[in-house]
């Protein structure tokens, strides 16, 4: 099947069912159908390769056995399928029994399902949808290896998911950070808000090119760990680390701001750290006190970068995407956890972004900090920063913004690859404006640590003749309106009342 078919298809057939309301239930229902799917195929390899390889999974509910349609009108459909799927699937793979001695590769499958739901009433139509999924031929190595696409047109469909600070990173920008992280075989990465993978994905691609032996590969498959707060994301990234041929993936379904990060030892540290932490959100003062005082905010993503600098190993390296809030903000926590980067870690470079490159969930602003814990050769005492490189981005020329049908491609980042790799101070003849600077890390704390350099010009305003902003009013306004009636139209279906019946 033509993978970009394939969310159409689904997406399609679930609009007929009465259980999925709205995209984010459409997604999870994908998610754990998905994970059984691929669960499976990975199971026929270790049953080729293993002698007595024994499912985790009972037979009854193992996707061979309940899943597959052979054409000869035998397969599960209807209400027989809706029940089975219900009351035995669900309820079994809920309560397998995990102990500290189960295979990491056989507790996923609990882990996946324990806050997964189903959500689907017709079981005519749960049966189409399976039988999509079940087309997809994850033996080819081509069809599997692109199998990414899934993951990207789902997140990108996804219309809800910039309410909690959920941002589908584009892959180009992914695969940018873990190439300047330059991977090494042994290395081992982590993302604290790993999503579906997309961090982990792009260092596993990049490492993959450093391996040569059989050695390596072990190593390579032993590289990367994530954990994720949410559950559709965590099984999509599980699903998305057995087709990168990760077997016993180190991915959790946790939150990682819940463990006092003082308790954290070397044994729980990482050469690499990849990652764009969740912002926006404000934590209640039971995750803040997991945190030093002076380094505890309410922010979520200023959470985030406090776990990092507690987690990231001796000499190891960091690259981190955040809001411009964190470069200029003033309050007490967030001066003091960029003191502790310029004190404490080299903070070598700031890459500042474009507002768009998240649209059209957010046009918040964001950056990429990268940073290493090592001493800078010729920092000075007191810093283990030296100098503080910022480069702008532009937007490349011919676009005014990135958007869903013109989004971030790889080749927009080759700026900044070749000026990483030639870094000069760049400043605009006519307007003065600085598109590359380097500042020592005393002029940064001189600045009363703001960060906020280099930053793009602001835009004029453009001004509308009266008939032309009447329009655009009234196009603004029509949109709105659109997206309301869609949203009381789901409460009502939710709470099975119309409003003109009130």
């Amino acid at each position: 099947m033509a993978l970009t078919n394939f969310v159409k298809n689904i997406r399609n057939i679930m609009r007929n069912d009465a259980g999925i309301n709205g995209d984010a239930q459409r997604i999870e229902q994908i998610a754990w159908m998905l994970f059984l799917k691929v669960y499976d195929e990975k199971e026929n390899d270790w049953e080729f390769n293993e002698d007595n390889y024994k499912s985790f999974i009972p037979e009854n509910c193992r996707w061979r056995n309940w899943a597959k349609d052979d054409g000869t009108g035998e397969a599960m459909t209807a209400d027989k399928l809706l029940d089975f799927v219900n009351n035995t699937l669900f309820p079994t793979l809920k309560e397998l029994e995990v102990t500290p001695q189960t295979p990491m590769r056989s507790a996923i499958v609990r882990a996946t399902f324990q806050d997964a739901n189903q959500y689907m009433k017709d079981g005519v139509l749960l049966r189409q949808v399976i039988n999509v999924i079940d087309g997809l031929d994850l033996s080819s190595y081509e069809e599997s290896h692109a199998f990414g696409e899934i993951y990207e047109t789902i997140l990108k469909e996804m219309q809800s998911a910039g309410s909690a600070g959920e941002f589908y990173t584009p892959r180009a920008l992914t695969d940018f950070m873990a190439e300047i992280i330059s991977p090494q075989v042994g290395e081992k990465v982590a993302d604290f808000a790993c999503g579906t993978g997309g961090f982990l994905t792009s260092w596993l691609k990049a490492l993959d090119k450093k391996v040569q032996t059989a050695e390596d590969r072990e190593q390579y498959a032993q590289s990367v760990y994530g954990i994720e707060k949410k559950q559709f994301p965590y099984m999509l990234c599980v699903t998305n680390m057995l087709l990168h041929d990760i077997d016993s993936p180190k991915v959790y379904h946790g939150n990682s701001l819940t463990k006092d990060v003082l308790n954290y030892t070397d044994d729980d540290k990482f050469n690499v750290i990849l990652m764009n932490p969740p912002y926006g959100g404000n934590e209640k003062n039971e995750v803040k006190r997991h945190f030093p005082s002076d380094l505890a905010s309410s922010e979520t993503a200023d959470l985030f970068m406090v776990v990092i600098q507690y987690r990231l190993a001796k000499d190891g390296r960091a690259a981190v995407i955040l809001p411009d809030g964190f470069l200029f903000g003033a309050d007490n926590a967030k001066l003091a956890i960029k003191e502790k980067l310029l004190r404490e870690f080299n903070l070598h470079t700031i890459i500042r972004l474009p507002g768009s490159i998240f649209s059209p969930y957010t046009p918040i602003a964001t950056n990429i900090l990268f940073f290493n814990n090592e001493k800078a050769e010729g920092a000075k005492e007191g810093f283990c920063t030296k100098d503080t490189w910022f480069y702008r981005l532009d937007m490349p020329e011919g676009y005014k913004h990135f958007s869903k049908t013109k989004p971030m491609l790889i080749d927009h980042c080759k700026p900044m690859v070749e000026w990483w790799n030639n870094r000069v101070e760049i400043i605009d003849n006519e307007t003065g404006d600085e598109k590359s600077r380097c500042f020592s890390a005393q002029e940064l704390l001189d600045l009363g640590l703001n960060f906020d350099q280099c930053k793009f010009p602001k835009e004029e305003e453009e001004v509308l003749r009266p008939e032309e902003l009447l329009k655009q009013y009234h196009e603004q306004r029509t949109a709105l309106d659109t997206k309301i009636d869609a949203q009381l139209r789901e409460i009502e279906n939710i709470l099975g009342i119309k409003v003109e019946e009130l």
